[in-house]
């Protein structure tokens, strides 16, 4: 696994024999990116990356100059790693929270431009995570929702569904906040 883009492109990421998280493969990440880099204007965008498991998708943020990104991570493993990491690298935009989702959710008190989420695929309560997301009302005005998810799910009947990318075995699901009219 590597870092695609930006100021540490190349730079490896190995994670620790036995870790359990399954990251984002280089190809659905280099996706994902190429998307957004239409979309968003990097350095003046704060991100929340939520089931961070290695920290890619958040390296790969703090390595194209977004403005700052938090992530949580629950398993301590991972958590250990991932500060690892934000100390090798020197990411000072990194700043890493060991916490359930749930209970950040209701917690923080930040607002983000894009909150991205990689679930473990088999959690069972994968399917309330964009109405959890969304109803926190931690989404800056404009802002969306990114959600990884297993090919087998669909998102499209729920109500702050916009869109749909897949890439092989892995799917992206964007939601963004209804505007009352």
């Amino acid at each position: 696994m590597r870092i695609i883009s930006g100021k540490y492109r190349g730079k490896r990421i190995n994670p620790p024999p036995g870790f359990s998280a399954r990251p984002t493969t280089d190809f659905a990440r280099e996706a994902i990116f190429n998307i957004l880099v239409n979309r968003i204007d990097f350095e003046n965008t704060d991100v929340l990356d939520l089931f961070s498991g290695t920290g890619s998708i958040s390296y790969e943020f703090a390595s194209r100059g977004v403005k700052s990104v938090h992530l949580v991570e629950k398993d301590f493993k991972h958590f250990s790693f991932i500060r690892k990491m934000v100390a090798d690298l020197k990411f000072d935009t990194i700043k890493p929270f060991h916490s359930d989702v749930r209970v950040f959710l209701k917690s923080c008190k930040l607002y983000f431009d894009i909150i991205f989420a990689d679930p473990p695929y088999d959690l069972e309560w994968l399917k309330t995570i964009p109405d959890l997301v969304i109803k926190s009302g931690l989404l800056k005005e404009n802002g969306f929702f990114i959600l990884e998810h297993p090919r087998d799910m669909s998102f499209s009947s729920n109500k702050y569904f916009f869109e749909h990318r897949n890439y092989g075995s892995v799917n992206f699901s964007f939601f963004k906040p209804k505007t009352e009219v």
